[in-house]
């Protein structure tokens, strides 16, 4: 199991009411392909440095994660074809260093 960090952008069209749906959604996905979610932190909407899908503003979130190599691909997949995620980026935390 390795650790990762997930930012994605959800749609501004997704009400606020509604964005805790779709993180409950995206959560699910990984649990269910073998990974553990540690956190979630939601930024908030926030205007983007440019215009995606001809929107201005999104959702931004963050959420901490564990699991295998493997699941990187799936999620990927998922979240590419998700009308809720404008953009995703997912990034491998460096193992820390073992001090002597």
């Amino acid at each position: 199991m390795r650790d990762y960090e997930l930012v994605f952008i959800i749609s501004p069209e997704i009400m606020d009411d509604s964005v805790p749906a779709v993180i409950e959604r995206i959560n699910n996905f990984i649990t269910e392909k073998g990974g553990t979610v540690s956190e979630n932190k939601q930024w908030g909407r926030r205007k983007l440095a440019y215009p995606i899908k001809k929107v201005s503003e999104g959702n931004y979130i963050l959420t901490n994660f564990q699991g295998p190599p493997e699941l990187l691909t799936a999620l990927d997949k998922n979240l590419k074809l998700s009308e809720d995620v404008l953009r995703h980026l997912v990034i491998k935390l460096d193992e820390q260093p073992v001090s002597a």
